[in-house]
């Protein structure tokens, strides 16, 4: 099979505008998740609607491609560069283009998924470490069934364990974080790009319950490997030390 990795990159964010030129450790954030993925796929591209990260891609030797500044989701802005890059790629790999430290092994548990010919779209769960990070709503809970697929996907603690006391529930039942790397098969990813949004999607803000809800299979991956993301400045700060104490 062969893969392809996409990294949507915007330069507008409510939070951080030009996240992807911020220099994290004297590079841009956009160039090292680049380099952390581009030996383990057949092809990486950055897909950006901004000439300046277009343009950054280009000179550290990265591959890069406009689309346009209108789209609502990563997924439909991978979608398009797809479009414009062709190719006879079966996996299409959407990374974060906020995370550098993403791992060799997660993009490896991503792909493996696809060993077995039901699953249609993938992603990864890690588990919880504490209760206190589990019901934190910002870190989406997802709960499987005995083969390994999504049941469903959730910013409230699920499911709920009766008869134990809260800060029990941890060692009743194996909580797993949803880490926000996707996969998909390619036709499969221009399918889902056409559906509309919707309701449990929309109560729950979470992109990935209009495809469960349309009856897509979503298999989950699991790792112990965490993420880290970079959403305002101060988590630039926090990446800095991280890669400070030799964890590039």
């Amino acid at each position: 099979m062969k893969y392809i990795g996409i990294i949507p990159a915007r330069y507008a964010s409510t939070r951080f505008p030009g996240k992807p030129l911020a220099l994290l450790g004297g590079k841009p954030v956009i160039q090292r998740v680049y380099e952390q993925v581009s030996s383990l796929l057949d092809a990486t591209y950055v897909a950006t609607d901004d000439d300046r990260i277009y343009e950054a891609v280009l000179g550290f030797g990265g591959k890069a491609i406009m689309t346009s500044p209108t789209h609502k989701s990563g997924t439909d802005r991978i979608e398009e560069a797809m479009e414009k890059i062709g190719g006879d790629y079966d996996v299409v790999v959407n990374i974060q283009g906020d995370e550098p430290f993403v791992r060799r092994e997660q993009i490896e548990a991503l792909c493996a998924c696809f060993a077995d010919p039901n699953t249609q779209i993938a992603t990864l769960g890690k588990p919880f470490d504490s209760m206190e990070a589990t019901e934190n709503p910002n870190s989406p809970k997802i709960v499987v069934d005995n083969n390994g697929f999504a049941l469903y996907f959730s910013r409230s603690v699920i499911p709920f364990v009766r008869n134990k006391e809260r800060k029990d529930w941890l060692d009743a039942y194996p909580f797993l974080k949803h880490l926000g790397l996707y996969a998909y098969r390619r036709d499969v990813l221009s399918e889902i790009t056409r559906l509309p949004q919707s309701s449990l999607e929309i109560a729950e803000s979470l992109e990935q319950l209009r495809w469960l809800q349309n009856g897509y299979r979503i298999r989950v991956g699991i790792t112990e490997q965490e993420t880290v993301g970079i959403d305002t400045p101060e988590d630039l700060e926090r990446a800095e030390e991280f890669l400070r104490w030799g964890n590039e």
